[in-house]
């Protein structure tokens, strides 16, 4: 049986014709079987894809032959093609979308004024230097709120953010500007939402930042649940979440009992389908799963949902021990759920 691999980088770099990328990008994947999601945009590329290990060799070998892209930092996990529902290759006014892409300046060393590169290893020595200074680093959360409710670092801010995009705002209310003197460590999945916001924070006068080199991905690989993370990782794939190891902390709590949970599941209405934290027992019970506090985003106007599909939720990284939350649910129902998960928390 062949073996199978899912690949996450992205490269900040000048791109003078993103869609003659866009183009070669999607021919190559097809080419090779591939399926996932890339972005490209004239600040570089943004791509998760996932096939067969020898395809996935050969795209990687490929796409760093293109000039700019010649010193990608590759990071493997476990997965393939089917956690993915199609190809999506797309041009956009950014990689990742905090809706300033005015605000960005980048060249061919990456982005031009963003937080100082940390490994692992290097966010455990300024933790220590700084705390023999009598200084405590600050870690900042670069993701989506609802991810940090089942894994982050230890004692993290987590900024009131639906979307990416909500960052500019949060920043420019001031409500972190306390923080402006402090050694700041911000962090996100696999790095990418963290160079730009970064430079954001740089750039609104917060002096000491500092970004987490590979993102959570990398820390896990390096530290497991040793070091100063806890919890599981929320992707966006059909996985929806991977731990470090088997002694990985439960974080979140479930909406409906207050039980220890990792498990997100879709509310039920179809025309809401929001994200939440329900334990293995109200999941399984005969209620529907529906918001807590009401569908936000639409009407409730959905019936009795007997497909199996209305308990579910949407979508993996890391070459860490990985769940599939949805096993009553079609491959392609989870992928479609995840994929529309990715577009609507990063648009």
């Amino acid at each position: 049986m062949a073996l199978h691999r899912i690949v996450l980088f992205y490269c900040f770099t000048p791109l003078a014709d993103p869609e003659a990328v866009r183009l070669w990008q999607r021919a190559l994947c097809e080419g090779l079987g591939l399926r996932g999601r890339i972005i490209v945009s004239e600040h570089g590329i943004n791509a998760t894809v996932g096939g067969e290990l020898d395809a996935v060799k050969r795209y990687v070998r490929t796409t760093k032959e293109y000039p700019g892209f010649h010193g990608l930092d590759v990071k493997w996990s476990e997965g393939g093609a089917d956690d993915f529902p199609r190809l999506s290759v797309k041009v956009r006014p950014e990689l990742v979308s905090f809706g300033a892409p005015e605000e960005l300046t980048v060249d061919g060393g990456g982005v031009v004024g963003g937080g100082t590169h940390l490994s692992p290893h290097e966010l455990h020595e300024l933790v220590d230097s700084r705390r023999e200074e009598g200084r405590e680093v600050v870690f900042f959360d670069g993701r989506n709120g609802f991810e940090a409710q089942i894994g982050r670092f230890r004692g993290a801010i987590v900024p009131d953010v639906e979307t990416t995009r909500d960052f500019v705002r949060e920043l420019d209310s001031g409500v972190y500007d306390e923080l402006k003197d402090k050694p700041i460590v911000t962090y996100c999945t696999g790095g990418v939402r963290c160079e730009v916001l970064s430079a954001l924070m740089r750039k609104r006068g917060f002096q000491e930042v500092y970004q987490l080199d590979g993102g959570i991905v990398r820390y896990g690989e390096e530290f497991r649940d040793e070091g100063l993370w806890e919890g599981s990782l929320y992707v966006f794939d059909r996985r929806m979440r991977v731990e470090f190891s088997e002694d990985a902390a439960t974080l979140g709590r479930c909406a409906r009992c207050d039980s220890p949970t990792s498990d997100f599941h879709n509310c039920a209405n179809p025309e809401c389908r929001q994200l939440t934290l329900f334990c293995a027992d109200c999941a399984a019970g005969p209620e529907d799963l529906r918001c807590p506090g009401g569908c936000a985003a639409a009407p409730d106007t959905a019936g009795p949902d007997t497909s199996g599909a209305g308990n579910e939720g949407t979508v993996p990284e890391g070459t860490v021990r990985e769940r599939t939350a949805h096993e009553g649910l079609g491959a392609e129902s989870r992928g479609a759920e995840t994929a529309r998960a990715a577009e609507r928390l990063n648009a």
